[in-house]
């Protein structure tokens, strides 16, 4: 099979590398994806980058956690009529040496969902991180059926899915973003109010929701922590997935006193059944119509280096995709 993969960590014109490997062979409890689209997420562009001085876990690396395609072998115990099934992926490279950048991917069964008709290869390989994230942010901190949720960054990957989630699920939903050009997505996800960031931004959550709200799905834990605790009820969460710095100030006592939980959440290590339930749940909402993650750059795995730098530079809105 064709394959990118990385030996060595660095920039991605010196450590991404494509070429040939052996088909691999799904094991017990293992499928085998032909994988047609993969999908780029920062977190795979950190790895490679040895954001976190983890080092390199393997050998060899194919990079990418996310992906889709179509069923074409399984292991033993695995039931034969997923053979021929569409499915996204999700964990692929999560403890695991070979991700979605290649031709082939072996997964577990447990991490893969089907695709419904509805959605293309290029969609289901979108759903992953950001949708588990979401899901996992949203409901960490109990049900949200009637509670006030504000989600910060509500136009971003993680943040819209965390939005179309939480209205689905009964929340009144209040999403921050950076710029009016953000306001329409943040919207289309259902957001029932959207407001833009900025100095005034406690006083019109507050005015929006006079009690406080009851949880927010943070982005940028270090920049908002101080004004989230100013916005949040007694007895309310905070779940973080990300943060604009790597160390933070805490309002200690203000957090104390008002019984605040704060939740910090990285998509490798969440318990199986929760990622479980949030495929299972961004499954139907994918049947119900789309999630809202747009397609921002495709490149073929050849260019792999140049979609890593797209993301690195940040160089447009959208997600990043590799076809196959």
């Amino acid at each position: 099979m064709r394959a990118a993969w990385y030996e060595k960590q660095g920039p991605p014109n010196r450590s991404l590398t494509v070429g040939e490997m052996p088909d691999p062979t799904p094991g017990p409890g293992e499928v085998r994806i032909r994988v047609a689209a993969s999908g780029v997420n920062p977190g795979d562009v950190k790895k490679r980058q040895d954001t976190f001085g983890v080092g390199m876990p393997y050998p060899r690396v194919i990079p990418h956690s996310d992906g889709a395609g179509t069923i074409d072998e399984v292991g033993d115990g695995v039931d034969a009529n997923w053979v021929g099934k569409r499915v996204w992926c999700f964990g692929a490279q999560s403890y695991r040496p070979f991700g979605t950048a290649a031709g082939l991917c072996v997964v577990p069964v447990a991490l893969l969902s089907e695709l419904p008709s509805e959605a293309s290869f290029e969609q289901g390989a979108l759903l992953g991180i950001p949708g588990v994230t979401a899901h996992r942010a949203l409901h960490v901190g109990g049900p949200v059926d009637g509670r006030t949720v504000l989600v910060q960054g509500g136009a971003g990957a993680v943040g819209s899915c965390a939005v179309r989630l939480a209205r689905r699920g009964g929340a009144t939903v209040i999403a921050t973003v950076q710029s009016d050009a953000q306001m329409e997505a943040a919207k289309e996800a259902g957001a029932h109010h959207v407001t833009r960031s900025g100095e005034d931004l406690v006083e019109r959550v507050m005015a929006l929701a006079p009690e406080g709200v009851d949880h927010i799905v943070e982005v940028a834990f270090a920049a908002n922590i101080a004004n989230d605790e100013k916005m949040l009820k007694l007895g309310g969460s905070i779940a973080s997935y990300a943060s604009n710095a790597p160390e933070a100030t805490l309002p200690f006592w203000l957090l104390v006193f008002k019984n605040v939980r704060v939740y910090f959440l990285g998509s490798d290590d969440f318990p199986l059944e929760s990622k479980q339930a949030a495929a299972a749940e961004l499954t139907a909402v994918v049947r119900e119509g789309p999630l809202g993650l747009p397609v921002g750059a495709r490149f073929a795995l050849d260019e792999i280096a140049e979609a890593h730098e797209h993301i690195e530079g940040r160089k447009g809105p959208g997600r990043v995709v590799v076809t196959l």
